[in-house]
């Protein structure tokens, strides 16, 4: 498969995913950064428990430790879309959700991308494509962060008393 269409699946099935489930894409976002820090800070423990316990040759062990952070990246994100299905209303609000849900995307890709095995990484961070995004990624979590935290200001559920506020109004 080519590396582009691998990187595009990474980027949109999460996009679609959050869409037609009507996940709020900014609390997933949320879990992807947290997800991340899981792998950066457990990470290198997972190895080593794995390395301890593995009778496995180097190569296993490898393969093996890949997938415990890939893993540990994909528990929050599972788990908060799973949390927030049905949450976004339809119409505008789940319009303003494809915004955060694009950031997911972005977000999982720039994550993913580096812990795939080296005979699928190698494709996509040779393209120009994946040079391009690694280029934007200071814009692309700046700018995913932003927008995140706007739809979670303006996804956020209004209370009864904020209801009769504006009906005074």
């Amino acid at each position: 498969m080519s590396p582009v269409v691998i990187l595009a699946c990474i980027v949109l099935i999460p996009v679609v995913l959050l869409m037609v489930l009507r996940a709020n894409a900014a609390l997933v976002f949320l879990s992807v950064c947290l997800g991340s820090v899981l792998t950066q800070f457990l990470g290198p423990d997972t190895n080593s428990l794995l390395t301890l316990f593995s009778s496995r040759s180097g190569q296993n062990v490898s393969a093996s430790q890949t997938t415990a952070q890939l893993v540990l990246l994909a528990i929050p994100v599972v788990i908060t879309t799973l949390f927030m299905l049905k949450t976004v209303p339809k119409g505008l609000k789940l319009i303003l959700n494809l915004f955060p849900a694009v950031g997911v995307g972005l977000l999982l890709a720039l994550l993913v991308v580096p812990l795939l095995p080296p005979s699928t990484s190698v494709g996509i961070t040779d393209s120009s494509l994946w040079q391009q995004a690694i280029r934007a990624q200071d814009l692309i979590v700046g700018i995913s962060a932003l927008l995140c935290l706007f739809a979670i200001l303006s996804l956020r559920p209004k209370h009864a008393s904020e209801d009769k506020h504006s009906k005074k109004h």
